[in-house]
C-alpha cells in the first residue's frame, strides 16, 4: 500500500484533515463499494496543475486507482445534513451516495475538496443503492465543464469512471449503467450541514463549524470581532453573484434544496439541470417539479430565501437584526452581477446605467418574443460582430428578417441603440468589444439536444467520440458558433 501511495501522485497528495478535525460530530466514516469493472471515461487534465501535478505524470491506472478502486489510507467521511426540499424540511438527509473523499491545498493556497458521487451505500442511502448512472455522470461532467467556460463559479468533475454494474432507475430506460464520480469544489458544507445542527438545538457545533468554515473558506475575516456578521453578509453577495451568472448563462438548476447550496456560495450537484433553448422566465428543467418552483426565473428568489433559511440556525449564533441587515441587500447585488454579466455578453464592460438598462431591456424584449436561442443569439453576436458595425447601422445584424412589423420596430430600436454606443466609444475600444463577446458567448453551449446526442452514441454504441467532442467544444475559447439564431 505504502509503496502504492508513492507510485500514484494522486494518492500521495498533502492531504489534509480539516474537516476531519471537528470530530464525528458532523460526519460517519464509511467505507467505499467494491466495483466489478473500472474503466476511466473522463479525467480533468485541466484540474491538476491547480494540484501542482503535470498531467503527462498522472496516468489513467493513477485515476481509477485512486477514484475507482479507492485504494489509500485516508478515512471517508459520509457528511451529516438536512435540508428544506421543495420548502419541505426533510430531517433524513445526509450524503447517501457519496463521502469527503479528501482535502488538499491547491497552489493557490485554497482549501479543495474531492467529494464522490456513486460511490456505495452509506447510513443515510435510504434503502437506494448509492450509485450513479453513467448517464448522470456524463451529465455532470458536461455541466460543470460548461458552466465554467461560462464563467460562473462552479464545482468541476475531476473523474469519472464506469463501474460495471446495472442499475434500475425510473427516470432512464433501464437497466442502465453504472458509475463513480469525483467532484471538485471549495467545500463540501452545505447550508442543510448547519440546518441539520438547528434541528438538534447544538448551538455549539454551529459555532464550531462556523470557526472552522469562516479560517478555511473566509479567512480575511477570522480576526475582525464581528466575524460571523460579516461572513453572513458576505455569503449572501456570493449567493446574489451566483444566481446571477447562472441567470446570465441561461442555466437553470432545477434541484435547490437548501442541501444543495454550498456554504462557499459555489454551484454544484448537476441533476435534472438544463440550459434554456430560448428566453423564458416559465421554463423548468426537472419534471418533478410540477409548480415550477425551481423555474428559470424563480431562481433568484428562491436563493434569497434560502439565505433566509439559513438565519433559523445562525440565529443561535447571532442576532435577527445583523442577520436581516446582511440580506438586505441581495437584491442590489443580484441586479449590479446581472447587469454587468449581461453587458459583457452584449460586448460592453462600462456605459451609463440608464442607457445598459434600456440596451439590457431591448435585449430581452428580442429574445421573449422572437423565441429564438438564447445561446445562438449571443453566439450569433460574437460571430458577425464587425468594425463596421460602428459606421452604418445597416450592418448590424444585417442577415435578420421578419415579417412582424412589431418586431421590426424592436430590432431596429435595439440596432439604432447598439450603434450609437459605439459609437460613443473609442475607436480602439471595438477589439475590446470583440474580445469581451467571445470571452462570454461560447460557440456551444450543451443544450438538451446535444447532450442526448451525445449520451444516444455512448448508450447504443459505446461510442465516446461524440461526448469528448462535445466537451472540446464546450471548452474552445474561439471559433465560429455552431447554433443558428432560429435553433432552439
Amino acid at each position: 500500500m505504502i509503496n502504492s501511495m508513492l507510485a500514484n501522485p494522486l494518492l500521495s497528495l498533502d492531504y489534509e484533515p480539516a474537516l476531519e478535525l471537528l470530530g464525528d460530530d458532523y460526519y460517519d466514516r464509511v467505507a467505499a463499494a467494491q466495483f466489478p469493472a473500472h474503466i476511466l471515461r473522463f479525467r480533468n487534465d485541466e484540474l491538476l496543475p491547480l494540484l501542482d501535478l503535470d498531467p503527462k505524470t498522472v496516468s489513467d491506472a493513477d485515476f481509477i486507482e485512486a477514484f475507482g478502486k479507492f485504494q489509500g489510507i485516508r478515512p471517508f467521511l459520509a457528511l451529516r445534513y438536512h435540508g428544506y426540499q421543495f420548502g419541505e424540511y426533510n430531517p433524513a438527509l445526509g450524503d447517501g451516495r457519496g463521502f469527503l473523499y479528501g482535502q488538499v491545498r491547491g497552489v493557490d493556497g485554497e482549501l479543495y475538496d474531492f467529494g464522490t458521487k456513486g460511490s456505495g451505500t452509506t447510513p443515510y442511502s435510504r434503502g437506494g443503492d448509492g450509485r450513479l448512472t453513467l448517464k448522470g455522470g456524463v451529465r455532470e461532467v458536461i455541466a460543470a465543464e460548461a458552466l465554467h467556460r461560462l464563467g460562473v463559479r462552479t464545482s468541476r468533475c475531476l473523474s469519472l469512471v464506469e463501474t460495471g454494474e446495472s442499475l434500475w432507475r425510473g427516470d432512464e430506460p433501464s437497466p442502465t449503467r453504472s458509475s463513480v464520480m469525483v467532484r471538485f469544489s471549495r467545500s463540501h458544507i452545505r447550508f442543510g450541514t448547519f440546518e441539520r445542527l438547528h434541528y438538534f438545538k447544538r448551538k455549539d457545533l454551529i459555532a464550531t463549524l462556523l470557526d472552522h468554515v469562516i479560517e478555511s473558506y473566509y479567512p480575511h475575516l477570522a480576526n475582525q470581532s464581528d466575524r460571523y456578521v460579516l461572513f453572513y453578509a458576505e455569503l449572501v453577495r456570493r449567493v446574489a453573484e451566483l444566481v446571477a451568472q447562472w441567470m446570465s448563462a441561461g442555466f437553470c438548476h432545477a434541484v435547490l434544496n437548501t442541501d444543495n447550496m454550498s456554504i462557499t456560495g459555489e454551484s454544484f450537484d448537476y441533476g435534472p439541470y438544463a440550459f434554456i433553448p430560448a428566453y423564458n422566465l416559465r421554463f423548468t428543467a426537472a419534471y418533478f417539479d410540477y409548480s415550477g418552483l425551481y423555474s428559470y426565473g424563480n431562481q433568484p428568489t428562491i436563493c434569497r430565501q434560502n439565505l433566509e433559511m439559513l438565519q433559523r440556525p445562525l440565529e443561535l449564533v447571532l442576532s435577527s437584526r445583523d442577520l436581516e441587515s446582511g440580506l438586505s441587500p441581495f437584491w442590489d447585488y443580484y441586479q449590479t452581477a446581472y447587469r454587468q454579466r449581461m453587458l459583457g455578453k452584449l460586448g460592453f464592460d462600462e456605459i451609463e446605467i440608464p442607457a445598459a438598462n434600456e440596451l439590457l431591456n431591448l435585449t430581452i424584449q428580442i429574445l421573449q418574443e422572437t423565441e429564438i436561442s438564447y445561446h445562438g443569439f449571443f453566439a450569433e453576436l460574437a460571430q458577425q460582430f464587425d468594425h463596421t458595425w460602428r459606421e452604418d447601422v445597416g450592418n448590424i445584424f444585417s442577415q435578420a428578417t421578419t415579417s412582424d412589423d412589431a418586431l421590426v420596430t424592436l430590432w431596429n430600436q435595439w440596432k439604432v441603440l447598439y450603434f450609437n454606443l459605439l459609437l460613443s466609444l473609442p475607436e480602439e475600444e471595438m477589439e475590446q468589444i470583440q474580445a469581451r463577446l467571445y470571452q462570454h458567448n461560447p460557440a456551444t453551449v450543451p443544450v438538451r439536444p446535444l447532450i442526448e446526442a451525445a449520451w444516444k452514441s455512448i448508450a447504443e454504441e459505446d461510442n465516446w467520440s461524440d461526448f469528448y467532442t462535445l466537451i472540446d467544444q464546450i471548452r474552445a475559447r474561439y471559433g465560429s458558433p455552431k447554433s443558428s439564431m432560429s435553433e432552439t
